[in-house]
């Protein structure tokens, strides 16, 4: 799976894998699996972690070939959060030749900045409740800045504000799009308009691993 912040690219690994029946491996749920099991590459990844250093490539491909080599991957597995870049990317494919497999489709969710920017930075938090949460658009209060439940104001997370956003998706947008043309390079991405409903980017997705791009 690739896609941008926001583009919901997680949420459509999980629901790939459900329909397909094959397990749902996500990077971030490794790391924190491996952690938690104080397993050798955990304890490994805890280190980088701890000191805020960004994981090896080839830790975390040594994790995703520990997980692919479980029996419920026999089938394969729904990729997500990894590949970030192009030599990650690259580790993969090495990693999964050796083992005589390959990556059978990439499948990019596109969603325009625009649209990224909208999602990303509508979340309102209610300063009384925190599990009271609102978008501006995709669930609005009903009156603007006033939670439904209780009538305390509502905020925004710094992280969720508009220039923070910005700023994100200028760090993390130009290696997905590397990801995007090596995948596209070796005939296996396949486009999905991630602004469809979700129930129709699913479909979409579904289909495009009936018929991967060649």
């Amino acid at each position: 799976m690739v896609g941008a912040p926001g583009a919901g690219k997680g949420t459509q690994a999980a629901l790939l894998a459900e329909r397909l029946r094959i397990p749902h491996v996500a990077s971030g749920d490794l790391f924190r699996d491996n952690i938690k099991r104080g397993t050798a590459l955990g304890k490994k990844v805890k280190g980088y972690l701890e000191t805020g250093a960004l994981v090896p490539d080839s830790l975390t491909v040594q994790m995703i070939a520990d997980r692919l080599g479980q029996p419920d991957a026999a089938e394969g597995a729904i990729l997500d959060g990894f590949p970030r870049t192009r030599p990650q990317a690259e580790a993969l494919d090495a990693m999964l030749a050796k083992a005589g497999g390959r990556v059978a489709a990439a499948l990019y969710v596109d969603v325009p900045r625009e649209a990224l920017l909208r999602r990303l930075s509508g979340r309102w938090i209610c300063t009384a409740a925190p599990d009271h949460v609102y978008h501006s658009v995709a669930r609005p209060p009903k009156v603007a800045g006033v939670c439904d439940v209780d009538g305390a104001p509502l905020y925004q997370r710094e992280d969720d504000k508009p220039a923070t956003i910005t700023a994100r998706l200028e760090l993390q947008l130009p290696p997905m799009y590397e990801v995007v043309d090596y995948y596209t390079e070796r005939d296996v991405l396949s486009i999905v308009d991630g602004e469809q409903d979700v129930v129709e980017v699913t479909d979409t997705l579904l289909r495009a691993i009936a018929q991967p791009a060649r």
